[in-house]
Parts: C-alpha cells; sequence; structure tokens
C-alpha cells in the first residue's frame, strides 16, 4: 500500500472529504496506476473503484492532455514535467462507450524530499453545463422571436399588445390608424403589418404628408401630366400608383389641406385616382395604413381634420405608448443599438455600465427611441472601452451625480473613465460594484494587476466580497 493511499485511508476527514466532494477525484501513483477513485468519479465514468483497480488513467481515453493525447507509457506524461495540468476542457470514455464533456486538472504530489509520491487529478463534469447551455441558447432564440416583430423590439406588456394588434391587422386589408408620439416607430409598425400581411412580396411606399406642401403633395400622391403644372415637363406616377397591388403609409396626415382629404377619401371610398392635369380615372388596389403624432379626434373636433375621413381612417386604430410607459424595453433597445453600431464602426462594445443604464432608466425620452438611438450614437463617439459610461452619453441624461457604493457624492459620472487617473477608495469601490467584484475586470479596467487591486482592498478595508 502506497503512503498516499495508508494516508487517505486511515485519515478520517480526508476520507469523508472526498466521499461528499461533487468532482471527481482520483489519484495515481508514481507508476501511473490508480490508487483512488472517489464515488462521482464512479458517477462520471460509469466504473466502480474495483473496476479500475490496477488501471491507468488511459483508460478513460481523455482527448486531450497536454494538447495532445495520452503518451503510450506513464513515463512520457506532461505532468512529471510540468507538475501540473491547468483546467482543460475535454472528453472522457464512459463505461456505456459515449463521450462524456468534462474539464480536469492534475497536480503532482511530492514528498519533503521533492520526490513524486503521486498525483491527483480532478474532474468535473460538464453535462448539466452544456444542457443548460443549450437550454438557455434556446430560450434566447425564443425570447428574440417573442421581443422582436418587424423590426420592433419590445418585451413589456403593453407592446406585447401592440404586436397581438399588428398579427390581427395583418391577416385583413382593412386601414390602420397608428397614432403615437414622434420617434415611437409608427414606420416600423406600418412595416411590420405589410411584411406579414398577404401583400408582403408587393410594394411598400412611404408618404410624409406634412413635409409637402398642398400642391407638391398632390402630385407626390397622384401624380402628373405633362403640362399640367408649370416645370411638369413629363409624366409623373405618383405614390398610389407605385404602390398598387401593395401597401401605402401615409405618415403625419393630420397636417393635409381640406382639398387633400377629400381626394383621400375617394381613395379609400373608390379605390381610384385622377392624375393633376388628367380626367382619367385610374383604379388601382392598395392598402392604406396611416399614423400621426397627435390623437385624430381632437383634430375632427377642432374642425381642421373631416369626420369622415377619420372613421375611414380608424377602421383598425393602433397606439404606440411613449418610451417612458415602456421603460422596461429600454435594455432591449440599448443592445439592440449596441449592436448596430459595432456593426458600422466595427468596434466592439460588450454593454453599458450599471449606473449608465440607470441613468437612461430615469429619462424620460421625450424624443422616444429615436432620441434614446441617438444617444447610443453619441456614446459610440466618446466611447473608449468595451462598457459605455455615464461619462459618454449626452448632457441632457446625465444626472448631476453618481452614487459609489461609499455613498460620496463627489464621485461624479466622469470619474467612470479612470483608465489614466490616480486610483482612489472611491473610484476602486465604484468599478468593483460595477464589475460585481470581479477583481481581474477591474484590472482591466484601470490598468492594473489582480494582485494590485487586492493591494489596494487590503490597504482600504475593502471585503473581497460584497
Amino acid at each position: 500500500m502506497t503512503y498516499i493511499k495508508y494516508e487517505i485511508q486511515t485519515n478520517a476527514f480526508v476520507k469523508l472529504l472526498l466521499e461528499s466532494i461533487g468532482d471527481g477525484i482520483f489519484v495515481l501513483d508514481p507508476k501511473g496506476t490508480i490508487i483512488v477513485w472517489n464515488p462521482a468519479m464512479e458517477k462520471i465514468t460509469g466504473y466502480s473503484a474495483d473496476e479500475i483497480k490496477n488501471k491507468s488513467c488511459r483508460f478513460l481515453h481523455f482527448s486531450q492532455c497536454f494538447e495532445k493525447g495520452c503518451p503510450a507509457t506513464f513515463k512520457d506524461c506532461g505532468i512529471l514535467k510540468r507538475g501540473r495540468v491547468e483546467p482543460t476542457e475535454c472528453l472522457l470514455k464512459h463505461k456505456a462507450g459515449h463521450n462524456i464533456s468534462i474539464t480536469k486538472n492534475a497536480r503532482v504530489i511530492r514528498s519533503k524530499d521533492d520526490e513524486i509520491i503521486g498525483i491527483v487529478e480532478v474532474v468535473t463534469d460538464l453535462t448539466e453545463l452544456k444542457n443548460a447551455r443549450l437550454k438557455m441558447e434556446e430560450a434566447t432564440r425564443r425570447l428574440g422571436e417573442l421581443n422582436h416583430l418587424g423590426g420592433i423590439i419590445a418585451k413589456s406588456q403593453i407592446m406585447q399588445n401592440v404586436f397581438s394588434f399588428i398579427k390581427a391587422s395583418a391577416a385583413s386589408d382593412a386601414t390602420i390608424l397608428i397614432q403615437g408620439e414622434s420617434g415611437t416607430g409608427k414606420e416600423l409598425v406600418a412595416n411590420a403589418i405589410h411584411s406579414i400581411g398577404e401583400r408582403r412580396d408587393k410594394p411598400f411606399v412611404t408618404v410624409n404628408c406634412s413635409a409637402l406642401p398642398e400642391s407638391l403633395l398632390e402630385s407626390e400622391l397622384f401624380g402628373h401630366v405633362k403640362g399640367a403644372f408649370t416645370g411638369a415637363g413629363q409624366n409623373r406616377v405618383g405614390r398610389f400608383e407605385q404602390a398598387d397591388s401593395g401597401t401605402v403609409f401615409l405618415d403625419e396626415i393630420g397636417g393635409m389641406t381640406p382639398y387633400i382629404q377629400i381626394k383621400l377619401l375617394r381613395v379609400l371610398q373608390q379605390k381610384e385616382i385622377e392624375r393633376v392635369g388628367e380626367s382619367r380615372i385610374r383604379k388601382i388596389d392598395i392598402r392604406v395604413i396611416t399614423a400621426l403624432n397627435k390623437d385624430l379626434k381632437s383634430l375632427v373636433d377642432a374642425g381642421t381634420f373631416r369626420e369622415d375621413l377619420y372613421y375611414r381612417l380608424k377602421v383598425f386604430p393602433i397606439y404606440l405608448p411613449p418610451l417612458k410607459k415602456r421603460k422596461e424595453d429600454i435594455p432591449l433597445l440599448v443592445n439592440h443599438f449596441i449592436k448596430i453600431n459595432n456593426t458600422k464602426s466595427n468596434a466592439n462594445v460588450k454593454g453599458i455600465s450599471k449606473f449608465a443604464l440607470k441613468a437612461l432608466m430615469d429619462y424620460t425620452w421625450p424624443g422616444n427611441i429615436r432620441e434614446l438611438g441617438n444617444a447610443i450614437d453619441h456614446a459610440f463617439v466618446l466611447c473608449s472601452d468595451r462598457e459605455i459610461y455615464i461619462s459618454d452619453l449626452p448632457f441632457e441624461i446625465r444626472p448631476p451625480s453618481v452614487m459609489a457604493i461609499s455613498n460620496d457624492n463627489s464621485l461624479q459620472a466622469q470619474s467612470e473613465h479612470t483608465q489614466h487617473q490616480k486610483l482612489t477608495k472611491e473610484i476602486l469601490l465604484h468599478h468593483l460594484h460595477e464589475s460585481n467584484w470581479n477583481k481581474a475586470e477591474v484590472g482591466r479596467r484601470v490598468e492594473l494587476s489582480r494582485a494590485s487591486i487586492w493591494k489596494y482592498m487590503k490597504k482600504w478595508n475593502i471585503p473581497l466580497q460584497p
């Protein structure tokens, strides 16, 4: 009986520890023969302690050992030369014949005279972790499907209701009225309705009705013939004809003049148009989706919008809430805009700091999603790290100060970029909090080694864990 095996069998505490620990542990003697095999190894490999007697670890067929397979003889094993194997992910062969995904690491055991008296190896079964990863990836994929519809990104209940309305409206040709503040994504909703409807393979034409005066808007929508007015040098097909068999999206219809409103009413009722300067009636087959950033009924009550047209337009109304009423969607939207900017600028920003995200959550967003997207664009111009910090955000979004763990109000937002500043206790606490007490990550942020971070924590009596 070897010295190690004797010590383990006679030491009750060590024996209990080996039996109760969740990781697989086995010990080799200096000749490479297994002399200790704990219950966790039996569970992982399917081999009992009796079955492995007088065997070497080669029978487990580890797929990787010092960047290659097991050597032909134990004396050639790299562990004897290097003294240790860092945690390595590989496969081992189960008794039943299938491969098990594991991580293993090993250490040489030496006597007081520095002679090798054994090798201890630790094996961690990754099967459950692998399954968990697969489930997480599948859940993420499904979440993505739930949170994305036609480019609209949301998980809030109020937006899930909007998703339901979009899907319901896409199944018919009913005229849609989308109402919501500027920047809430009304065009995205219109596009989503078109993209999942029966007309999805046909044209989708957008017209901003508030951007043109009456004469130009009439020509834009209905087209004109040569000589219809000064400058009309040739025939022109209007947007309604361009969208024939598809969808027309009329944005900001609240600014339409009474004359254009009458002509639009005819389009909706008769499905026909006349080009400017022409008396010929042209039949069209289109679906009309309209939008505005005000309450259309209030314009009717004020006498600036025709009531009969209003009822024609609001066959199926959809209301888009402002961002301040769906703040749980902000993290999703931020990640979306970060991905877009990473692609555009070939950057590698991983995310946003907790304090910066809190600032975004606390802001009222008068410009809604468009303003949020612009804020992330702004942050990418200033961001020089793997995260977006408060100091990268537009000035109006930043809070007056950033509270660190120490509740020191003097730690301003700008102190988040401290790579080239003197490290203080407050700044260290701030970064520890930001990185969930990951000392290596803090070291990367302030350009110091992990050992230096530990020394500073000890110097300032900062606990190793929160």
